[in-house]
């Protein structure tokens, strides 16, 4: 498998990115609950989310600068992930620094962590920017995403709803 340079992306990315998506979920737990699972080494399993390996890269404690390896399954589809943000127990953002597949431009992903009165609310964010080539390909494959993205708030709420 190769794996292909991305362009750096930051914050402002999750403002200008020609596709970015953003699902904002309720959780009957205390955000330092959410924030363990999503910096934990089995979250993506747990959640049941389709991964095939995930990696931290990095030693812990985590912080900017922080990271990880990602593959999905079914795929051999992988990313390889920097933190550009670490607000530790409230924020974390990170950009793809290299894909698998040549078909980003840009990649990010963001995940805030909020209390709220019985619980918290976890907001994930995902923004993308495809090569132009195929860029009419996730243009016409969008709304097909946005379903698939939204597994990430139901598989929290599916698992705090559980723990």
């Amino acid at each position: 498998m190769g794996w292909y340079a991305l362009e750096p992306a930051d914050e402002t990315f999750f403002e200008t990115a020609p596709f970015v998506h953003s699902y904002p979920v309720d959780l009957d737990v205390p955000p330092d609950v959410v924030w363990g699972s999503l910096t934990s080494e089995r979250s993506m399993w747990d959640w049941k989310l389709p991964v095939k390996r995930l990696t931290w890269t990095s030693p812990r404690p985590f912080g900017p600068g922080t990271t990880r390896e990602v593959i999905l399954t079914g795929s051999t589809f992988g990313i390889r992930e920097r933190y550009f943000r670490w607000e530790d127990g409230r924020r974390k953002s990170f950009a793809a620094t290299e894909c698998d597949r040549r078909l980003l431009r840009r990649f990010a992903e963001d995940y805030l962590v909020e209390p709220r009165p019985g619980g918290s609310r976890f907001t994930w964010t995902i923004a993308l920017e495809p090569l132009p080539k195929v860029r009419w390909l996730f243009g016409a494959t969008d709304p097909i995403n946005a379903v698939f993205f939204r597994a990430v708030p139901r598989a929290a709420k599916s698992y705090f709803a559980r723990s």
